[in-house]
C-alpha cells in the first residue's frame, strides 16, 4: 500500500496523511491516531527515497569505523562509542550507518565515494592523521563532518578528542613520583595523530623533570595485542631494562603481559606498566592495568550533538573539544623500583 491508497481508505488528502506520518502540526489528533492505526494494520511505510528527493536529504549519518590490516575487524573501544551514537540518533530519528573503510587506503576511495553518492547526510571520521587530507577533502565537497580526534591541519572543523598531552604528563609524573627513572614507552608505528601527541609530551615531561629521554627506548608496533607482544620482547632485550613501561593503548597490555609470562615476569612485580586509552577487552587482565578511564558512551553521543550541530546549525563555530579522561589504579603500576 502506498500513501495514495492509505489516503483514499481513510477518505482523507494525502496531504493530511503525510502531516499525521510525520508528527507534523495542523492535524486533529483524532485524524492522526485514525491514519496511524490503518498504517500499521495495512503494513505501509513511507518512501524514504522519495522524501529524501524532496528535502534534498538521505535522514542517514555514518560513522566511518577503522580498518587495519593486523587488526581483524576494528578496536573494541570503538564499539562502545558506536553504542552512544546509536543512542543518540535513535532519538533524533536518523539512521546511523558503520562503514568500514579501507585497511591502510591513503586515497580513502570508500569515503570518496560515499561523499560524491550523498548517500549520507553527514559522517564521522577516526583515526585522525598527523596531516589528514580526509578533512580537507570532506571541507570541500561541504559534506558536514567530526574529526573523533584532531590532526595538524590548520583548518576550522569540527572534533572532539581525548587529552593526549595531559594524560601523558600526569602518567609520565606519576612513574618518575615512584622513582622511575628510565620509561620505555610503546606507541603507534603509523601515523595516528594521538600516538605522535603522546610521544611529543612523554619527552617534554622527562625533560622539565631533568631526567634525559633515550630514543631507544620509544618501541614504536601496531597498537594491539600483537604489538604488545614485540614491545614485551623488546623490553627484554633493552639494557639496562626500564623499570617502567607506558603503553599508548591499553590494548597492547594483553600482548605484554602474555610475553612477560613467557619469561616467567609479571606487570607489577617485574616491571611497572600503565596504558594511556583504556580497552574495555583487558578488563580480565590480572594484575588489573593502571589505566586512563572514560565515559565511551557519552563520547558517543556528544560526536552525535556535534554532528548534528554541524549539519543543522552550520552558522554555529565548530565544536573543538578534549574529552575527559581520569586515572584508574590498578595494581600493573605498583612495582617501586
Amino acid at each position: 500500500m502506498n500513501i495514495r491508497d492509505l489516503a483514499k481508505h481513510l477518505n482523507i488528502s494525502i496531504g493530511t496523511v503525510s502531516r499525521a506520518l510525520n508528527g507534523r502540526p495542523y492535524v486533529d489528533p483524532d485524524t492522526r491516531a485514525r491514519v496511524l492505526a490503518a498504517a500499521a494494520e495495512f503494513g505501509y511505510t513511507p518512501s524514504f527515497a522519495g522524501r529524501s528527493l524532496r528535502e534534498g536529504t538521505t535522514g542517514m549519518v555514518a560513522f566511518m569505523l577503522p580498518t587495519r590490516e593486523a587488526i581483524l575487524v576494528a578496536d573494541t573501544i570503538f564499539m562502545v562509542v558506536i553504542e552512544g551514537l546509536r543512542r543518540f540518533f535513535l532519538g533524533q530519528k536518523l539512521d546511523l550507518l558503520i562503514l568500514l573503510a579501507e585497511p591502510d587506503s591513503a586515497d580513502f576511495s570508500y569515503l570518496r565515494r560515499v561523499a560524491d553518492r550523498g548517500l549520507v547526510d553527514g559522517v564521522i571520521i577516526a583515526d585522525i592523521q598527523v596531516q589528514d587530507p580526509r578533512i580537507d577533502y570532506l571541507m570541500q565537497k561541504k559534506l558536514p563532518f567530526v574529526a573523533y580526534g584532531r590532526s595538524q591541519t590548520q583548518e576550522s572543523y569540527s572534533w572532539i578528542d581525548f587529552d593526549m598531552e595531559g594524560v601523558a604528563r600526569i602518567a609520565v609524573e606519576r612513574l618518575v613520583r615512584q622513582g622511575h627513572r628510565r620509561i620505555a614507552l610503546a606507541t603507534l608505528a603509523t601515523d595516528v595523530n594521538y600516538g605522535s601527541l603522546t610521544v611529543i609530551e612523554y619527552r617534554e615531561t622527562l625533560v622539565r623533570l631533568g631526567l634525559g629521554v633515550d630514543e631507544n627506548v620509544i618501541v614504536r608496533v601496531e597498537p594491539n595485542e600483537q604489538g604488545g607482544y614485540v614491545v614485551g620482547d623488546r623490553w627484554l632485550q633493552m639494557e639496562p631494562r626500564p623499570t617502567a613501561i607506558l603503553l599508548a593503548n591499553e590494548l597492547m597490555a594483553i600482548g605484554l603481559y602474555k610475553r612477560l609470562a613467557e619469561a616467567g615476569l609479571a606487570a607489577g612485580r617485574d616491571v611497572a606498566v600503565l596504558a594511556i586509552i583504556e580497552e574495555p577487552l583487558a578488563r580480565l587482565l590480572r594484575p588489573q592495568v593502571t589505566r586512563f578511564s572514560t565515559d565511551l558512551q557519552g563520547l558517543g553521543f556528544r560526536l552525535g550533538e556535534a554532528l548534528l550541530q554541524a549539519m543543522r546549525e552550520s552558522d554555529k563555530p565548530p565544536v573543538q573539544e578534549l574529552w575527559p579522561m581520569y586515572l584508574t589504579v590498578g595494581d600493573s603500576d605498583s612495582l617501586r623500583p
